[in-house]
Formats: C-alpha cells, structure tokens, sequence
C-alpha cells in the first residue's frame, strides 16, 4: 500500500490563505451541523513543563475522512530555529481505514490557525476594519497578516513583541509586499488602542491585552492560548466582548482566556454568544452594531487539520506533488 509524504515547503504551495479560509469556513459550518466526532483534544507534558505532546483525532463527515495530528508543542522555540509546533497530521479513508496521507503538521497549523481567525473576522469584523494591531512576532503574526488582508482592507499596522527587535524585525521582513505600512511598537498597549482588529498570537501565561484598551467596534482574534496555563486576554476584555469561539466544549475545558474570568465570577457559561460555525449557518447572531467588541477564541480543532489535510492531499495528488512510499496494511 502506498502513502502519500507531504512536506513543509509543498504544503505551503498546496494551501494559499485564501483556499485554507474557504476550507476552514465550510469546516465550521460541517461542525454547526453535527457531522463531526471531535473528542478533546489529550496534551502529555514534559516533567518540566517545557513543552508538551498533543494527540488530537477526529472524524469529519464531509469531505468523510478520519485521522488526526500528533504535535508537539515548544513556546520556547521563538527563541531557536525551530517551530513551536511541529508534527504530523494522518489522514485516512472510510471504506477500510487506509492510511492515505503524512502531512506536516507545522505548516497546516500554522495556515489553518490563520485561516480560521480569517473565517471569523470576515463574520465578526466591521467591514470597514482596516487598522490592525498584532501581538506577537512570529509564525503566526506572520500568518495573520495574511489571512486579515485577505478579509479585509487593511491599510495600517502595528506589531509588538516582547523583544522589540523582533518587531522590528517582523515588520521589516513582511514590509514591502505590497503591504501596508507596518510599526512596530514597544507596548501592546500602543499597539491595541484605535485598532479595528486585534490579533494576540503569543505564548503569553499572563494577559498582553487588556480591556480598557480596545475600541468600542473592535474585532479580536483571541489565537496564542489553547491550552491551561497559556493566557492573553484580562478578564475585563472578556467581559466586554460579544464572545464566540470554534467549540464550546473545546472553550469551557481548556481556555483559561476564559475561565480565570468565569472562576472570579466576571462571566458565566452564558457569556458565550455561540461558535462561529453557529454564525455562519445564521443559527446565531453575529455582530448586532458598530460599537460592540466581538471576540473570537480561537482553540484549535483537529477536524481544522483533517480538513486542510485532505485539501493538500487532493491538490498534491492533481500536481504530482509529494512522495509516495510503501507502507504496511495489505493483509500478506
């Protein structure tokens, strides 16, 4: 039985912002409807909390395929030449549960993360958005860039990171793309005042964003924190916002984005307006005025993996694209 070997660089070629967007959109929409088996995601960590393993499977009734992704996650990585998440999606079929596909996992990640930040900002955001503000410097800052000027007009942008050389760097590296002007600014204060949408993308434990500091009419893209410790909004921004997310269940046991406020008695279970695929169905309502904060909190779902995995796998097959190596499974 053959297999198909996708990697990094091929990945980055078979799924453009734009695709994964309208892949992850349809994703959302599949959930809204109930065609998912999503359990929660199981993270193994380290002794010395350094880093964990998450193991994250699912079934996706349409496109139909089961698998998952195995990744590895390393925050400290910002500071190395590695990723902070690196791994492999599996893609399998349903007729005899044939392993079809070994993606790379840190490129579909990191476009799909993106991309599903540009779902919900396209259903959230004002359309006349255009000033952006980006916490964090790295993969996904980068990716974000991306994925917000594809749903918007962005004309101004300001970045911050801890280290300000790396917002300097950032936005030397992305200027001049076609891009508008970038800023990079020395707090994450400067950065979230005025801004029309607000992306955190850190590996923060402790809140970069706090609630006095957006706009009424603001959209945020709530990204870096998935998982328990990882935090980065306070609880007054919670508190403000018209709050969605990709998965309640996924919200509730995992986002301490929004359970410190909920456990110091801020917000309830009730806070929460619905998940974006809920949006996109028209089950719920979406933004309602100009002056509301929306908040996206995004988890990360594993049928986001699966489905931008089948889309590379189609497409490599249609290119010719990847290696096919000779994998066990046919009985002897």
């Amino acid at each position: 039985m053959e297999v198909l070997v996708v990697g990094h660089d091929q990945v980055k070629d078979l799924l453009p912002m734009e695709e994964c967007i309208e892949v992850i959109e349809g994703v959302f929409r599949t959930l809204a409807r109930g065609d998912v088996v999503l359990p929660l995601r199981q993270a193994v960590w380290q002794p010395d909390r350094k880093g964990l393993l998450g193991m994250m499977p699912a079934y996706l009734g349409s496109p139909q395929a089961i698998g998952g992704k195995f990744v590895t996650v390393f925050p400290g990585n910002s500071e190395t030449p590695f990723e902070s998440h690196q791994g492999v999606v599996l893609l399998f079929e349903c007729e005899n549960g044939r392993l079809q596909a070994i993606v790379d996992a840190s490129s579909i990640t990191a476009i799909r993360t993106a991309a599903a930040s540009g779902v919900a900002t396209r259903a959230l955001a004002r359309g006349d958005a255009h000033d952006l503000a980006i916490l964090g410097s790295g993969t996904q800052a980068s990716m974000h860039l991306s994925s917000m000027r594809a749903v918007r007009n962005i004309s101004k942008v300001r970045v911050w990171s801890r280290n300000i050389d790396h917002a300097r760097r950032f936005a030397n590296f992305s200027s001049g793309k076609g891009t508008p002007p970038i800023e990079a600014v020395e707090s994450p204060e400067r950065a979230a005042r005025n801004a029309d949408i607000i992306c955190t993308t850190t590996g923060a434990t402790e809140p970069v964003l706090k609630g006095e500091w957006i706009s009424p009419g603001a959209h945020v893209n709530a990204v870096g924190a998935s998982v328990p410790p990882y935090r980065e909004l306070d609880s007054q921004a919670v508190a403000r916002s018209r709050l969605y997310t990709d998965r309640r269940e996924s919200l509730l046991s995992e986002a301490d984005d929004f359970r410190i406020p909920r456990k110091e008695g801020r917000i309830t279970d009730d806070h929460l307006r619905g998940v974006i695929g809920e949006v996109l169905v028209e089950r719920v309502a979406g933004r309602t005025n100009d002056e509301e904060i929306t908040l996206f909190k995004s988890l990360g779902l594993a049928v986001e993996d699966l489905a931008a995995a089948i889309h590379v796998y189609l497409e490599a097959k249609a290119k010719g694209l990847g290696n096919w190596i000779e994998f066990s499974g046919v009985r002897e």
